[in-house]
């Protein structure tokens, strides 16, 4: 084994695939905006107004919704069927943990403090959301007409 091999891969390639993932628009995005707006829902988007500039806002409703990408926010090692969050790192394990933890950390202040602050937030792995949009749709949906008074 080369010193190479035990780096792991080249920092360039790595930076370059991180390049690309999507922070907004991602393909479950998308396909939860779609569905919201074939059901007759209007929103924001990633708006700057709201702490923690969630994903999709219905301002009025005071609901926020969060899609949570697997990998950033700390969920990709349960699908893995991983033992752990540091399983899934076999180089820099400690910095990749910590990156990780603080964005779970991160995740959960947002969610209390826009709680109190009176908003319903609601948070979707985008793997669910993969998996059947529709069962995310309905929850959405669900929220909306709550906080809308229409039950």
């Amino acid at each position: 084994m080369t010193s190479d091999d035990q780096r792991g891969r080249d920092p360039k390639i790595t930076s370059r695939m991180m390049s690309k993932v999507k922070s907004k628009n991602s393909k479950a995005e998308l396909i939860v905006r779609r569905l919201l707006h074939a059901r007759g829902l209007r929103y924001r988007l990633h708006y700057a107004k709201v702490y923690g500039r969630p994903d999709i806002v219905f301002t009025r409703k005071r609901v926020a919704i969060f899609i949570d990408g697997d990998f950033w926010h700390g969920n990709a090692w349960r699908l893995r069927g991983l033992p752990s969050l540091a399983a899934q790192f076999p180089n820099r394990t400690e910095w990749w943990v910590a990156k990780l933890e603080r964005t779970m950390q991160r995740d959960a202040d947002v969610t209390a403090t826009l709680t109190d602050e009176g908003w319903t937030v609601l948070r979707f792995w985008e793997s669910d959301i993969l998996i059947d949009a529709n069962i995310v749709i309905e929850r959405i949906v669900n929220a909306v007409q709550i906080e809308s008074g229409h039950e």
